[in-house]
C-alpha cells in the first residue's frame, strides 16, 4: 500500500499542497474521498429524483442506487439487508433505540449500563429513558490507565440489567474494549447488547452476526463519507416489535383518518425524504474502505498511533490519557502550564489541525481529573513522514506559549 497514491484520492489535499496541511481530527470527522464528492454531484446532477415512489428512469436509478448501499452496508457487517436503518448519524441511531425500544421495554424495575468512557451521545439518550421510565443508569468504572473495570464490570451485570450500551473504541483514549467478551457476559445474562461502533467501524472488522449484538451504530462521516447519513443495525426480530421514531410520509402503510399502520422493516424508521445522496455517495466509501482492506487500514494506523506516542512520551511535561494501552488511532494529552484550547489554535496557526476540549465525553475527562485535552487523530491519509513537520510544530509552540 503506498500512502501518497491514497491520500491523493482526497480533493482537499491538492487545495493546500503547498500549505504543509496537515490533518490530525479524523476521530472528529474523516476527510472526504473524491468518490464520494464525484457520487454526491452525480445524483444532483444527473438524477436528483425521489425515490420509492415514482417508475420512471431517474426515480428507479435514485431509488436502485440507495437500496445499493444498504445492500453494501449489510455485506460490510455481515447483517441482513432489511437490518440496516438509515439515519442522520449515530446520535440518532442510539435515540432511536431508546425512544422505540427503550421507552416501550424498560421499568422502574430494569437498569441501564453504561461505562464513564461513553460518549455524550451513548449518555444522554438513557439519562432521559431513565428519569422516564424510571429505570436504574449506572456506569462501569475506569482503571487508572482508562481502560474498562472488567471485574466490576461482571459483578455489575445483576439479572435487573436490560441493556448495555457500550462504545467499541473510545474517541478520547482509543481504547478498544473487549466488546466480544463483554457481550458473551451480557447474553449469559439476558441482557439486550447495543455497540457504538462511530470510531471503529472504518477501521475493524465488524461482523455483527458473529458479535451477537443486538443494536449497532455508526456514522458515515467517520468513514470517509458525507454528514447526515449514519446507520442503525438491529436484529430483525427485535425491531419488529419496536414502534416508529418519527411518523410521516414512508414509514407508513394505511393510513385512514383516525388511525393507522405501519410499513414493514426498515422503512418503518426512515420517514420522510431521506438524504439521499448522501446515503448512495457512502456505499462508494465502503468500497474505498473494503477494495484497501481493513487489516491494511488499521495496521497502518498503528504504525502511525505508535510512532506520535513515542514522540510525545520524550517530553515530559506532555501527559497522555491511557498511553500504557493497545489503542486505537487516537491519542488525547495535555502539557504541563499550557492550556489545551491554546495550543491547539498555534498548532492551528502552523495548519495542524487537532482537537481541543472535552470531546463530548465530560465523565471521562473528571475521571483524569481535568476539563480539557488537546487530542490528535489519525486516518488512512496520514504519513509517517509527516511527523517531523508535527515535531517541529510542536516545539516552537511549546515555546510560544511557556
Amino acid at each position: 500500500m503506498i500512502i501518497k497514491d491514497i491520500k491523493n484520492q482526497f480533493p482537499i489535499f491538492k487545495k493546500y499542497k503547498d500549505d504543509n496541511f496537515l490533518y490530525l481530527d479524523s476521530a472528529s470527522t474523516t476527510l472526504k474521498h473524491k468518490f464520494c464528492i464525484s457520487k454526491l454531484n452525480q445524483y444532483n446532477e444527473e438524477y436528483s429524483a425521489n425515490i420509492h415512489r415514482s417508475v420512471y428512469p431517474i426515480a428507479e436509478k435514485a431509488t436502485n442506487e440507495f437500496e445499493s448501499t444498504r445492500f453494501k452496508v449489510s455485506k460490510f457487517i455481515n447483517s441482513k439487508k432489511e437490518e440496516v436503518i438509515f439515519t442522520k448519524n449515530t446520535t440518532e441511531g442510539i435515540n432511536l433505540v431508546a425512544y422505540s425500544w427503550g421507552l416501550k421495554n424498560l421499568t422502574k424495575n430494569d437498569t441501564i449500563l453504561i461505562t464513564k468512557m461513553e460518549h455524550h451521545s451513548n449518555i444522554i439518550p438513557w439519562q432521559f429513558v431513565s428519569k422516564k421510565t424510571g429505570c436504574k443508569l449506572k456506569y462501569v468504572p475506569l482503571n487508572d490507565d482508562g481502560s474498562l473495570d472488567m471485574v466490576a464490570y461482571e459483578s455489575m451485570l445483576t439479572k435487573d440489567v436490560k441493556l448495555v450500551s457500550i462504545i467499541h473504541q473510545s474517541n478520547v483514549l482509543g481504547v478498544i474494549n473487549p466488546i466480544s467478551d463483554m457481550i458473551i457476559k451480557a447474553r449469559q445474562n439476558d441482557s439486550f447488547i447495543l455497540i457504538d461502533a462511530a470510531q471503529s467501524i472504518s477501521h475493524i472488522k465488524i461482523d455483527v452476526q458473529s458479535l451477537d449484538c443486538d443494536f449497532l451504530v455508526f456514522s458515515g462521516h467517520k468513514m470517509f463519507g458525507p454528514t447526515g447519513v449514519g446507520v442503525l443495525y438491529g436484529k430483525l426480530n427485535i425491531l419488529n416489535n419496536m414502534d416508529p421514531f418519527l411518523y410521516g410520509g414512508q414509514m407508513i402503510d394505511q393510513v385512514s383518518d383516525l388511525d393507522s399502520t405501519w410499513n414493514d422493516i426498515p422503512m418503518r424508521f426512515e420517514a420522510g425524504t431521506p438524504n439521499i445522496a448522501e446515503v448512495i455517495a457512502l456505499g462508494e466509501c465502503i468500497d474505498f474502505i473494503s477494495n484497501i482492506g481493513l487489516n491494511t487500514i488499521n495496521e497502518h494506523l498503528n504504525n502511525i498511533t505508535n510512532s506520535y506516542l513515542e514522540l510525545l512520551s520524550r517530553n515530559t511535561d506532555i501527559n497522555i490519557y491511557g498511553k500504557k494501552l493497545n489503542r486505537g488511532p487516537v491519542i488525547s494529552f495535555n502539557i504541563n502550564g499550557i492550556h489545551s484550547y491554546d495550543f491547539c489554535q498555534i498548532m492551528g496557526q502552523y495548519n495542524i489541525s487537532l482537537r481541543s476540549g472535552n470531546h463530548c465525553a465530560q465523565p471521562l475527562l473528571n475521571h483524569f481529573n481535568t476539563n480539557s485535552s488537546s487530542r490528535i487523530s489519525f486516518h488512512i491519509y496520514n504519513e509517517i513522514d509527516e511527523l517531523n513537520f508535527f515535531e517541529d510544530s510542536l516545539k516552537k509552540t511549546i515555546k510560544l506559549l511557556s
